[in-house]
């Protein structure tokens, strides 16, 4: 039987994950678009690309599921093929054509070119460094390294991503400048890891070096960093930061725990006293920064003192913005040849605990914005509010100022002065001067 050309089918493009996979399907539908293929994003399509996320037990189950919802809907003549790519791809490949066999083929998270052919269409290397944004056209991700090579005891990233690679700062510009065009206003920097950029090509820690750069970029208003490591953090960044009005003074710094004995065996390079007197320089030198980070609870060997210990310490910092999540016991990660004895029932009782405390304290935090002015760039409009966020707000992940509508038309990604004039838990209201 003469099988149809993939060429005349729609390709949908599902991303599953973080920021990192949201740049790599965009990169994606770029190549794709020039090879004259007709592709979406996340709606009906004949062929079915899932790009997984393989990083702890709930994104693995989502990908999973994901996967055979689609295999499903092939079985049922709804869709024609079903690719898989990604990380939870690239770390259990062998495991994932055993078990779901019915999915036509499964990549890694570095083979693009092959994803490529297998879907009639080529390679184009001169599009390197250049994807259609997915994101509202005013924020986008820009990704500056690939892969990881810290050695956190608990984390799987170095076996889906590989080591670190840095993208030369000139690439960077250059992708800054063309996602300016298009009408970009914000950048997300991301990485594994923001502070080991340049090691690889310049030998030294560059993130300053490229932040230099890129406020040049004409168009750009703000940029935001996502996904600092607190070990050798680059410090000409925070003095940059303390002068340069388009680097927002915000930080995504993943912290994970605090109890000394529970670092060393993450393996994080640290310690409770580094910690603190870099969370000080922090906000010694730039005393206006917005600081998030994420926890880990219920690791092997934490004691119900080490958790204690590390909910005082979450009260005593007062983080502007916080995530926690429960350990996660992965294969062929050092921790797991540790006890994972904590039960599952446990460690979200204390996840609740940790963001209870959270809670009140952004809560407490943001009655203190209550008449101050902030400028905002807006995101969207949602039922009677056009929605917003300030420089210390990242999308998705952090506060938002809602704007009553009324008469007004607020165009996404247009900058406007709002006063705050009522604020609950994780979220602003504001009137606009």
């Amino acid at each position: 039987m003469r099988t149809k050309s993939i060429g005349k089918k729609k390709i949908n493009i599902i991303t599953l994950g973080c920021s990192k996979n949201v740049y790599d399907s965009e990169v994606l539908i770029n190549q794709l678009k020039a090879n004259n293929k007709e592709v979406v994003h996340e709606q009906k399509g004949d062929i079915v690309v899932i790009n997984t996320c393989g990083f702890i037990d709930n994104a693995k189950e989502e990908s999973i599921n994901t996967i055979l919802e689609c295999v499903e809907q092939k079985e049922q003549g709804l869709i024609e093929k079903v690719f898989v790519t990604g990380c939870l791809s690239e770390r259990y490949k062998p495991d994932l054509e055993k078990e779901i066999p019915n999915v036509d083929q499964y990549f890694g998270t570095r083979e693009l070119p092959l994803l490529l052919k297998a879907l009639g269409a080529d390679y184009k290397h001169e599009l390197v460094g250049e994807r259609l944004v997915t994101t509202p056209r005013h924020y986008a991700y820009l990704k500056i390294a690939e892969g990881c090579d810290r050695p956190c005891s608990f984390c799987a990233i170095p076996l889906m991503r590989g080591k670190h690679i840095s993208t030369p700062i000139e690439k960077l510009v250059q992708e800054a400048q063309a996602l300016a065009k298009g009408g970009t206003k914000e950048l997300i920097l991301i990485a594994q890891d923001l502070t080991y950029y340049g090691l690889d090509l310049y030998k030294k820690r560059a993130l300053a070096d490229l932040l230099k750069e890129l406020v040049r970029v004409e168009g750009i208003e703000w940029i935001r960093l996502h996904y600092a490591f607190p070990t050798g953090f680059p410090h000409d960044v925070l003095e940059l930061m303390k002068v340069e009005t388009k680097i927002c003074n915000y930080l995504d710094i993943p912290l994970q725990h605090i109890s000394d004995s529970i670092l060393a065996s993450m393996k994080r390079g640290t310690n409770k006293e580094k910690t603190n007197r870099l969370l000080n320089e922090f906000r010694t030198i730039v005393p206006d920064m917005a600081i998030r980070t994420t926890l880990i609870v219920g690791y092997p060997g934490e004691t119900k003192e080490n958790f204690e210990e590390l909910k005082e310490w979450v009260r005593e910092q007062r983080f502007d913005r916080l995530g926690c999540f429960t350990y996660s016991h992965e294969e062929n990660t050092t921790a797991y040849q540790l006890d994972d004895s904590i039960s599952d029932e446990e460690k979200m009782e204390r996840v609740n605990q940790i963001m209870d405390i959270q809670s009140q304290i952004s809560w407490e935090l943001n009655q203190e914005k209550i008449g101050k002015n902030f400028k905002c760039i807006i995101d969207r409009k949602e039922g009677d509010y056009f929605v917003g966020r300030t420089e210390y707000d990242s999308p998705d992940v952090d506060n938002e100022v809602l704007i009553t509508a009324n008469d007004l038309y607020l165009s996404p990604g247009s900058f406007v002065n709002v006063k705050i004039t009522k604020a609950e838990d994780f979220d602003l209201y504001g009137e606009l001067l």
